[in-house]
């Protein structure tokens, strides 16, 4: 099977990438970096400019099983200036439209798209239990974003920044400590975005969450334990907002309580079942 993954050099990308090359599948990454090497067996690098359009690197398309966009921007590298936000958006959109146009001009075009980002898509939610069907937010996430929960790993995404407070003994909740935060065990996204591509019946939006959100509280004691430190110091939310602006609502200060629902209807079963269980497993 033939996979072209965009964005699959990242925090998920690469052990995705590594995962189905591991398995005998070939993969394509869509880079745009010169010189790039995965150095993964099956593997190969592909140059494409994400600018709106299909260019020469669409040909890697053509009888491929499935297409992965995992490109774009981080949304949490930097402050939210409006250039920056700018740049968050055209990074999706533009990827968005050239892969949507490269398929659509295929002759043999791949019959599955994943195409993922973040649950803020659905905007803050308070304790409101969160599905696929639930209506999107209005905010500046809710525009740019689909469907992936908080992934949890030692080696990068959002995790190691949280970890420097607990070192020192001073870790807490973030704000009120109410807010919910959707996660997942990066080896469970990456079994579920192998099972989606597989999985016939998986269309539509689908919540890459763990199975059992929980709020900021409970995610920093669970952290606390599996560390071995205290959990106890709050950072106040208005030192957040000082420090990050506008980010800090959206990413930290306030959640979503998004379950995965399609996704266990439809037979996925979750490894890491509890936050507690994942982050015991990553700091085993």
């Amino acid at each position: 099977m033939k996979v072209v993954i965009a964005g699959g050099s990242g925090f998920l990308g690469k052990p995705l990438v590594g995962s189905l090359a591991a398995d005998g599948h070939d993969v394509v990454v869509l880079s745009r970096t010169r010189g790039h090497s995965l150095a993964l067996p099956r593997t190969r690098v592909v140059i494409w400019t994400p600018n709106g359009e299909a260019g020469p690197w669409a040909a890697e398309l053509e009888g491929a099983a499935a297409v992965v966009n995992l490109a774009g921007e981080s949304i949490a590298a930097r402050r939210w200036t409006p250039a920056h936000k700018q740049r968050i958006l055209d990074s999706r959109v533009h990827a968005t439209r050239s892969l949507a146009a490269a398929i659509g001009r295929a002759s043999e075009p791949p019959a599955v798209l994943v195409s993922g980002s973040a649950v803020g898509y659905y905007g803050p939610c308070g304790d409101e239990v969160v599905i696929e069907e639930t209506r999107a937010g209005s905010d500046f996430l809710a525009r740019v974003c689909v469907r992936t929960g908080l992934p949890l790993e030692q080696d990068g995404g959002a995790l190691p920044a949280m970890l420097p407070p607990f070192r020192f003994g001073v870790g807490g909740p973030l704000g009120s400590g109410r807010q919910f935060w959707p996660w997942i065990h990066r080896a469970d996204w990456i079994a579920l975005m192998r099972w989606i591509i597989d999985t016939p019946a998986a269309v539509g939006p689908i919540n890459a969450t763990g199975p059992t959100p929980v709020t900021n509280r409970d995610f920093v004691q669970a952290l606390g334990r599996a560390m071995h430190r205290p959990a106890f110091m709050p950072a106040p939310g208005f030192a957040l907002r000082i420090l990050l602006g506008e980010m800090a609502d959206a990413l930290l200060l306030a959640g979503q309580r998004a379950v995965p629902q399609k996704a266990e209807r439809l037979g996925f079963t979750f490894r890491y079942k509890t936050v507690g269980d994942a982050l015991a497993a990553i700091f085993k």
